[in-house]
């Protein structure tokens, strides 16, 4: 067993409240990475009515690059930054994981997610709390065991985030064939 903090690095994301809006044009505009974006990239899944907040600043910002590991200190859940949301600002709700060791970031963010010590670790942390809400030193002090072989990683991975698109699909099926039916339903009322 390893502290996490043993095999990757952490970069808080950029204090909101601390970023100086700008009114010059020519400052940058960043769109704020949002934990509907975390789910998108979770599980492949993109609306195209989401509406992210965006700013204009000069200050230097922390951005997402794809192939990012983010997590969220609010849900607990880690995500693999997809290309649609590269260069979007990540806020102090957000961690920015860097490994220091080789291993798959797709099965990186299963054992974050799904594994049972590590769900069992942050939920432990979270009790006897006010505000249920993740830190970074809970995060760093996370024991993870031996890693697999890189190979068997990668198997794993992909694996899980198949899974979770298929899951979000049929969820949306699900959905759809009920405002179908909900339709047909209230037609058939008339």
């Amino acid at each position: 067993m390893k502290d996490l903090h043993e095999l990757v690095n952490f970069k808080s994301g950029s204090p909101q409240f601390r970023i100086i809006e700008s009114l010059d044009k020519d400052a940058p505009c960043y769109r704020l990475y949002s934990q509907s974006d975390l789910l998108s990239d979770l599980t492949g899944i993109y609306t195209a009515d989401a509406e992210n907040k965006e700013i204009r600043t000069k200050d230097t910002v922390h951005t997402l690059t794809a192939g990012d590991i983010v997590f969220s200190l609010i849900t607990g859940k880690a995500a693999l930054v997809q290309p649609m949301h590269e260069g979007y600002l990540y806020t102090q709700n957000y961690i920015k994981i860097i490994p220091i060791v080789l291993f798959d970031a797709r099965f990186f963010v299963y054992l974050l997610n799904e594994d049972a010590s590590v769900r069992k670790q942050l939920f432990l942390g979270l009790q006897g709390s006010q505000v249920l809400k993740y830190t970074l030193q809970q995060l760093k002090a996370l024991q993870i065991r031996r890693l697999p072989a890189l190979e068997k990683q990668q198997m794993i991975g992909n694996v899980y985030v198949k899974q979770l698109r298929l899951e979000a699909l049929q969820k949306r099926a699900a959905e759809l064939e009920k405002v179908i039916c909900l339709a047909k339903l209230a037609e058939a009322g008339k």
